[in-house]
């Protein structure tokens, strides 16, 4: 009998059944397109799993998406050049960070209406809640700043001198705060309260790292860097693990603690997923399309479902001296959301 459930098991392990590995980074696919329409361009998505929303940035307004029915539920007014939604719970406030105005709209959770406008540094990106610390980091791609605000009110409690063009942040949940700095091609960790810079840890092969990604459980940042490369940093030492290949163009990436799966997206249309068998070992597993232009991430922590988002796109206009790198037009009404799972 051992010598046949042993056979059996070996069979299995061939066909890849038996393989715990191959059942975890099982690839995604398309679950929903999500019809929004409208003008302008994009960059980050925000799922508030409490409120079981999706912000969406989009041109001068922030886009509301209820998860529940994957229905418009209205939108933020009066957000020019938005980029980063986040939303602080139990507080019924949000803040978007607006490039266009050098300001952080603070808005009503329930309303959709402005409550507030907060100056910041120039050309603010990204945005964190850290709830450690329960402050909001509003951070410049320009100047490198981040203006801290209290969660809670909206008042300004100060400015993180950062050194560089600031892109994604993540959290520890423990007071430590680590963002990519793209322009020097390095990730950073610096103190949620006392807002001084511990460590800059370069990221070379890497280079203009945009979106991060953080395993807690391993101390893990994944960098993803617009030369097609996944830097994976050890968070404690700054130590490089991993060097992996993506696609091109990433703007974004997601780490999934309940299946071990990094997932870059990226402009040329694709997710890269990468299965991390152990802290020090890291496997490109799978390449799944999406849509050309759909370069940002978010991921749902209570579904795991990730979510991003494109339009339609047509031909580039003249590079100028300056703007050297023009982005596609963009086909009015088709703009939408892409929802993937397993």
């Amino acid at each position: 009998m051992k010598t046949l459930r042993f056979a059996a098991l070996a069979a299995l392990a061939l066909l890849g059944l038996a393989s715990p590995s191959r059942a975890q980074t099982a690839p995604y696919h398309l679950l929903h397109t999500i019809p929004v329409g409208g003008e302008g361009g994009w960059d980050y998505l925000y799922v508030d799993p409490a409120g079981e929303r999706l912000y969406v940035s989009h041109g001068t307004q922030t886009e509301v998406i209820d998860l529940k029915t994957r229905k418009l539920l209205g939108a933020v007014p009066n957000t020019p050049g938005v980029h980063g939604i986040t939303v602080v719970p139990g507080a019924g406030r949000g803040y978007i960070t607006c490039g266009r105005a050098n300001a952080c709209v603070v808005f009503d959770v329930k309303t959709l209406q402005n409550l507030s406008t907060i100056p910041t540094g120039p050309k603010p990106d990204a945005i964190l809640y850290d709830q450690y610390s329960q402050r909001v980091f509003a951070f410049s791609n320009d100047g490198g700043k981040s203006t801290v605000l209290d969660g809670a009110s909206g008042k300004v409690l100060g400015t993180a001198e950062l050194g560089g063009d600031v892109e994604e942040p993540a959290t520890d949940g423990k007071g430590h705060i680590f963002v990519n700095i793209e322009d020097k091609s390095e990730v950073i960790e610096f103190d949620a309260k006392t807002l001084a810079v511990y460590h800059r840890y370069p990221l070379a092969p890497g280079a203009e790292p945009t979106g991060l990604a953080f395993d807690a459980k391993n101390n893990r940042l994944f960098s993803a860097c617009a030369n097609q490369k996944l830097v994976v940093t050890d968070s404690r030492t700054g130590k490089q693990v991993a060097v992996l290949p993506i696609g091109k163009g990433a703007d974004g990436a997601a780490f999934d603690p309940s299946t071990g799966n990094i997932v870059t997206s990226n402009g040329e249309g694709t997710l890269t997923v990468i299965h991390q068998d152990s802290p020090t070992k890291y496997t490109v597993v799978a390449t799944i399309p999406t849509a050309r232009g759909a370069r940002t991430l978010a991921q749902d922590p209570q579904t795991h479902h990730l979510f991003t988002c494109t339009a339609d796109l047509g031909a580039a206009p003249p590079a100028t001296t300056d703007i050297p790198r023009p982005r596609p037009s963009i086909v009015p009404g088709t703009f939408r959301v892409l929802e993937f799972g397993h």
